[in-house]
């Protein structure tokens, strides 16, 4: 292969460092107003009254907004395919306010300055309620948060709206009960999940026009450009051929810009002064009124025969959608969707729970999307039992872990189209060093070294659902256009999809320009989310370039005055098989596209979507120390081995793993999202809310199990998402190794770890 599988520099990574102007903010009029929004200091209130009077006097005020002025339609900001399957419980503005931060009134300004004078100078009486702050609360609780008729779910989900209930899960496969009593051994465990913040570098900010023929045109930071139109569309009641969404360079996103948290504010202000506007949160608003991960609280029970084979698991969850339900039934699903079929020797599973409405910002997409929260109970709890039946953590996994060529209880028709888990673990034991460090070694009289394993699989797109489509043009020069709908959130997809792109048509990298994310010129795509874009976008741009590689050598054909069966094309000429007559790829294409009679530009068209989801595995290993004087953890090691199928390109792949990784250390022992007794968001800023640094954590170390996924482009699957989820439970079981206390719930401090040990 010529391209596929090599270290081909980012194509972008240049123009990135040396700062070129490709965000959002670097496009936009220098004359837009700027809007600025006035929040809630409330947890939970009803608007009584609502005085702008004296604010919009202000010189230089072009328009406040409040509930009043705005559609009464209700929709979702979650970023998924139609017909979302997050309930439409939203409106533009309310008189109903949900939690600290939630909008009030919209204002836009020609500078900063005056709209945040205005800002001042509305004044807002509320009737405040009690809030519901505690999850494990919300059920029945006297304070119902969304009490609207005209809320809508475009499924079952199990909404129970009077008991604070978003979405209710109930599945099982055989009889648990039945299976666990036949059981030699049963372990349980309960573990916490924190609400963790994006902490993405470019805050979440839109900027919007109007062009010259009056269509609305958005350019925004965002994970989901075509998502965005609809969204617009619909709460702005306006027809979807008059939205146009551009996506430029985003500087992060992590999942939460796959809400779309700002958009709608930039375009409602431009349809009412039909002018330019631009909104940019700051980043305590980015902390305090966007999204975060789901908090959730999972309980798991397993049960074992004496050998340490897994007959059955039970897992039972709660989960925290905040104020609003974006994500709610679809990030929950994942919790048992991601974990129950890892370990396939069983007769009986099941997973239950409710996903409840609370008075804090809306919970959302985080990568992950609830396989993370999923692995780590079940992972903590499968490390329990290996303790518990002494068997080594590694060995117990080994016996029961999915195979290639092998089904599930929750996919009992779909055998397993590749995996090299079992090699993963193998790998990454070797490199840890496990069988001379495990479980433990005393370092000094207060200091021990532990170490902690885990394991994981996530998916390659949402089967059934996304469809992605692609585009290649032959230019007149010879070269190519890739028109795609996905977005580059800086992980290099663009570069990916090019070395695909260059690999199918024989071409170099160089001689392919990319033009990505925008809704009137990019074919569909459903954005960078769901670990989709290699798997899903990437067979969308072979099959086009199969596509268009067959009509160059059904052009050739004709030039060349032979049958379609007697030409081939190396990338640069086609040419006939028997003797030397040939024709060059830029000659083909200027006779195309410059020539007389009626020619055309040779185009590959493809759409592309999968009735599976094929799952990348993943191990993680980690090694800690313990000071027993203070409770401080320190990890000094932490070893991945990735089966992600065919690995397009392994440089980018490994920096996209560790900073993965690191995300996952973060969850693990520093970040936590928090707030006041009063609903109040304590942890709005890097001073507050820590995220780690090179200087917290020690060697990372990540090689790759290539497996070969037959449905995946090249053989590829999925990375983003996989490699997040095992540190936190690989690092608990560490510590409980190292000095016989197993935190669980999260973060780790000191401060537990010590209170746990005295």
């Amino acid at each position: 292969m010529g391209y596929v599988g090599e270290n081909i520099p980012k194509i972008d990574g240049m123009a990135i460092t040396t700062g070129k102007p490709v965000y959002t903010d670097d496009l936009a009029d220098k004359n837009s107003l700027i809007i600025k929004i006035l929040r809630s200091p409330h947890a939970f209130a009803k608007i009584k009254n609502l005085d702008i009077k004296r604010a919009e006097k202000l010189e230089g005020v072009e328009c406040i907004l409040t509930y009043k002025d705005v559609p009464n339609v209700r929709f979702t900001l979650a970023g998924q395919s139609y017909p979302e399957p997050s309930p439409y419980d939203r409106l533009i503005l309310d008189d109903i306010v949900r939690y600290v931060g939630d909008e009030v009134a919209i204002i836009a300004a020609t500078d900063e300055e005056i709209a945040e004078k205005a800002i001042k100078l509305i004044k807002v009486e509320y009737e405040v309620f009690d809030p519901v702050l505690d999850f494990e609360k919300a059920i029945d609780n006297k304070s119902i948060i969304h009490t609207e008729d005209n809320l809508y779910c475009n499924f079952d989900i199990g909404m129970k709206q009077k008991k604070n209930i978003v979405t209710t899960k109930n599945l099982e496969i055989g009889d648990v009960e039945k299976e666990l009593e036949k059981c030699d051994v049963v372990v349980e465990e309960t573990v916490c999940t924190q609400a963790q913040a994006h902490s993405m570098m470019e805050t979440y900010r839109a900027y919007s026009y109007l062009d010259h023929t009056g269509r609305l045109v958005v350019v925004s930071s965002t994970q989901i450009p075509f998502h965005i139109k609809r969204q617009i569309s619909r709460a702005l009641e306006l027809p979807s051929s008059k939205v146009r969404v551009i996506k430029p360079r985003i500087g992060g996103g992590f999942g939460g810009k796959q809400t779309g948290a700002v958009e709608i504010f930039a375009a409602i202000v431009t349809m009412k002064t039909k002018k330019p506007a631009k909104i940019i949160l700051s980043r305590k608003e980015t902390f305090t009124a966007t999204n975060s991960r789901h908090p959730m609280k999972i309980k798991v029970k397993l049960g074992a025969d004496k050998e340490g084979f897994i007959k059955a698991i039970d897992i039972y969850g709660l989960s925290d959608t905040g104020a609003y339900g974006e994500h709610a039934p679809t990030t929950f699903n994942l919790v048992g969707d991601k974990t129950l079929p890892l370990y396939n020797k069983t007769n009986a599973v099941r997973f239950r729970g409710e996903v409840v409405y609370t008075n804090k910002m809306s919970s959302g997409a985080f990568r992950g999307y609830g396989a993370t929260q999923g692995t780590f109970a079940v992972e903590t709890a499968i490390n329990k039992l290996s303790k518990k039946i002494n068997i080594d953590p590694t060995l117990i996994r080994l016996k029961n872990l999915i195979r290639e060529g092998e089904t599930s209880l929750l996919h009992e028709d779909e055998k397993l189209g590749s995996s090299t888990l079992h090699k993963c673990i193998e790998r990454g034991k070797d490199l840890i060093g496990w069988d001379e460090k495990y479980p433990f070694k005393n370092i000094s009289d207060t200091k021990v070294r532990g170490v902690g394993m885990a394991v994981t699989m996530q998916g390659s797109g949402i089967a059934n659902i996304d469809t992605a489509s692609a585009e290649i043009r032959l230019n007149e020069d010879g070269k190519y256009t890739l028109l795609i709908g996905s977005t580059d959130m800086g992980t290099g997809s663009d570069t990916i999809l090019t070395q695909m792109a260059a690999e199918t048509l024989n071409t170099n990298v160089e001689n392919i320009i990319v033009n990505a994310s925008d809704t009137d010129l990019s074919p569909y795509d459903p954005g960078s989310y769901a670990s989709s874009t290699t798997y899903v976008t990437g067979m969308a741009v072979v099959k086009a370039g199969k596509d268009l590689k067959k009509k160059i050598l059904e052009s050739g054909a004709k030039h060349l005055e032979c049958k379609l069966e007697k030409v081939e094309f190396d990338g640069t000429s086609v040419f006939h098989v028997d003797n030397d007559k040939n024709i060059s790829l830029t000659k083909l294409a200027e006779l195309q596209i410059l020539g007389f009679g009626g020619r055309k530009q040779l185009v590959g068209h493809a759409t592309h979507g999968s009735d599976i989801s094929p799952p990348p595995f993943m191990s993680g290993f980690a090694e800690i120390e313990v000071d027993k004087e203070t409770g401080k953890v320190e990890l000094l090691n932490y070893v991945a081995v990735i089966d992600c199928g065919k690995v397009i390109n392994p440089k980018l792949a490994t920096i996209q793993a560790e900073g993965g990784i690191v995300q996952g250390i973060g969850l693990a022992l520093f970040e936590e999202v928090k707030y006041t007794k009063n609903g109040k968001l304590s942890t709005d800023s890097f001073m507050q809310y820590k995220i780690p640094t090179r200087k917290d954590f020690g060697n990372i170390k990540v090689e790759f199990e290539e497996s070969y996924e037959p449905t995946g482009p090249f053989g590829a699957k999925s990375i983003g998402e996989v490699v997040i989820n095992t540190p936190a439970p690989a690092i608990v079981d560490a510590i409980y190794n190292a000095v016989g206390v197993r935190i669980t719930d999260l973060p780790i401090t000191p401060e537990k770890v010590f209170l746990a040990l005295s």
